[in-house]
């Protein structure tokens, strides 16, 4: 392969074929949303900041500024949250 490829890396290929090294931190891995998984320790028991919904966010979510996954979708669409 080229220089600067994925491939160019012995293994490096397998390794990212493999889903347990995708950062299982999200909620939806490899999807649309950036919001954090909910856990034990990161529970999903906050509201959103711009709808104010219930049970939205996680205290990482917070922590990090987000807002809920509509919210989000809706202001990348330039729509306003009572759309």
């Amino acid at each position: 392969m080229g220089k600067g490829t994925v491939n160019d890396y012995e293994g490096e290929e397998d390794f990212w074929d493999d889903e347990e090294n995708w950062d299982s931190d999200f909620a939806d891995p490899g999807g649309n949303s950036a919001l954090r998984a909910a856990t034990p320790s990161n529970p999903r028991n906050l509201p959103c900041p711009s709808c104010g919904q219930a049970n939205r966010l996680t205290p990482k979510d917070r922590d990090l500024g987000y807002q809920c996954d509509s919210c989000a979708d809706k202001a990348e669409r330039g729509l306003a949250w009572d759309d």
